[in-house]
């Protein structure tokens, strides 16, 4: 058995597509029959950025590993060389679906998957995008909210062909040690991680900043934390300072994934009242360290966070969410519960769930 992934971009980026692609790689890996092999193709990935393979992939046999650095015709051509003996292909995002078209043009046994994240797919598809989707195994959905926006967008398409394979963290992932449950917080830190650009102002960091004042008229020290960079940065810098100044948030931009931790073990609450997360990574690695979470009841994300974990709000609702932080500080939480809640989200699960959803008992072996 020959897989290929097809992926955008693996270590170059370290955006929510990239860490979960590294994490299928790494479940295809494990979840291989013996003699069988696993490589990739990566569209926007050079030689330098692929030698930040971790240790756990070092160990395995990945072949081919082809980085096609950022072009479409390297990457056209490595899929079509190396897919036409492969068995499956796995697509880490639908753009990429026409690329194992054509790889199924010249090789008509072998079958592909999509990976379906979010708002990649919610929305009207392209004729290609259609027949990419159409002609696909299985498409494997992040959420079940994704999967509903893909049978409204092409009600055509076979449902029994959508799997649900929730996200997962890397499974280099280092959990820290976990503190006593906490008492009520009156001065709570409040901390967001997101992407701070034009195009992505529906994840509602703007919306966090203007409850800001509402919070802290309750808890006079509280404080929001963004972290995150882009070109939306300055707006929402103008934004803090006509709510409160920097001693009601302070905007770090892009930090390093040390500096992060030490934001996600001295915070009290996550919040990300998003419009649009096909699923929210982000929330998964704040209950890793055992914080409650603050999210909008939209997309994927009520099917991450519930009452246990921390409360939904309507988007965009500046007094939910001033009041949701609150009530949030001021209850306690027993980190290990939080821990415990993501035990559905486990890579061990994750894996078990694609595997399963990859496995094909008509397919024919490669000679």
């Amino acid at each position: 058995m020959k897989t290929l992934l097809l992926a955008p971009e693996l270590f170059r980026a370290e955006g929510g597509i990239a860490r979960i692609l590294r994490a299928y790689l790494h479940a295809m890996i494990l979840g291989a029959p013996q003699g069988s092999s696993v490589g990739a193709i990566v569209l926007n990935d050079d030689d330098s950025s692929l030698q930040r393979i971790p240790a756990y992939l070092r160990r395995a046999s990945i072949s081919p590993l082809v980085p096609a650095d950022r072009s479409k015709v390297r990457f056209t051509a490595a899929s079509l060389w190396h897919g036409r003996n492969a068995d499956r292909i796995v697509c880490g995002h639908i753009h990429l679906a026409s690329v194992a078209r054509l790889v199924q043009w010249i090789n008509p046994r072998m079958r592909y998957n999509v990976i379906a994240h979010g708002i990649d797919v919610w929305r009207p598809y392209t004729w290609t995008e259609r027949g990419g989707l159409m002609r696909a195994h299985k498409i494997l959905c992040v959420s079940e909210y994704t999967r509903r926006q893909i049978l409204r967008f092409l009600p055509s398409l076979d449902p029994a062909k959508l799997e649900i394979v929730p996200n997962t963290l890397d499974p280099d992932f280092a959990f820290p040690d976990l503190p006593r449950p906490p008492a009520a917080h009156p001065w709570p830190r409040i901390l967001t991680v997101a992407r701070l650009t034009r195009n992505d102002t529906y994840k509602g960091v703007d919306t966090l900043i203007e409850a800001m004042p509402l919070v802290r008229r309750q808890l006079p020290d509280a404080r929001l934390v963004v972290v995150g960079g882009g070109n939306d940065e300055a707006r929402l810098r103008g934004l803090a300072q006509e709510n409160g100044g920097p001693d009601a948030v302070e905007i770090l931009g892009m930090i390093d994934d040390a500096r992060l931790r030490d934001e996600y073990s001295r915070c009290h609450l996550f919040a990300l009242p998003s419009r649009k997360e096909g699923f929210g990574l982000v929330f998964l690695e704040a209950m890793s360290f055992g914080k409650p979470c603050l999210g909008a009841r939209a997309g994927g994300i009520p099917e991450v966070v519930d009452e246990e974990v921390g409360e939904l709000v309507e988007y965009g609702r500046i007094d939910q969410i001033a009041d949701a932080c609150i009530r949030l500080a001021r209850r306690p939480f027993d980190p290990r519960r939080i821990r415990e809640h993501l035990a559905k989200f486990s890579f061990e699960e994750f894996s078990k769930r694609l595997n399963a959803a990859l496995a094909d008992p008509d397919a024919v072996p490669s000679r």
